[in-house]
């Protein structure tokens, strides 16, 4: 099997369960500004210290893949059935994750009383670039659910993943030694 299909050459693209639309399409800007997310942080992971917040950024990268086929799959039978391959849609229990991860990793951080500049050791920076990322990505959903009906986890988990990647920014930054840069 080839990985090129010619299928979109003519500016559409298939669907997550079947169909086809534009490529710049509402839903697609969406789903692939999750997908921009998701390379993000894996540029983020494959920085050095690697192991920091692995396994955390990993399970987001795994979340950010169910986001994006729940934002593919417009029609909700195929999305159960989708999903059915790879777990459950984001839910309440994904958010109270990412909330624990906030606290977690705030609780060891100096307390903030300024704005900082984005920066720092490049993890830190990576991280920085990511939640900036994730708004973009969250603008879209915002975009997208105003047209068509979205689960309003997904519009939670976002939100709350910005925060969790501007504390781990601080956070690599307080690791690496480097001070915040206060703006």
């Amino acid at each position: 099997m080839k990985i090129y299909t010619k299928t979109g050459d003519g500016g559409e693209t298939g669907l997550f369960g079947g169909g086809r639309t534009p490529k710049d399409s509402l839903r697609v800007a969406a789903y692939g500004e999750v997908d921009e997310l998701n390379a993000t942080l894996g540029l983020a992971r494959a920085l050095d210290p690697q192991e920091f917040a692995d396994a955390l950024l990993q399970g987001i990268q795994r979340d950010l893949f169910t986001i994006g086929a729940q934002l593919a799959t417009p029609d909700p039978d195929k999305l159960h059935k989708a999903l059915s391959r790879s777990g459950a849609a984001i839910g309440d229990a994904d958010i109270a994750a990412l909330e624990n991860a906030i606290d977690s990793h705030d609780a060891r951080l100096e307390p903030l009383k300024n704005f900082v500049l984005p920066g720092g050791a490049p993890k830190a920076a990576t991280m920085h670039l990511a939640r900036t990322v994730c708004r973009r990505a969250e603008r879209a959903v915002v975009t997208l659910s105003r047209r068509e009906q979205l689960s309003p986890a997904i519009l939670r988990y976002l939100n709350r993943l910005s925060d969790l990647l501007f504390v781990l920014a601080r956070a690599a930054n307080a690791s690496a030694g480097r001070p915040d840069v206060k703006w």
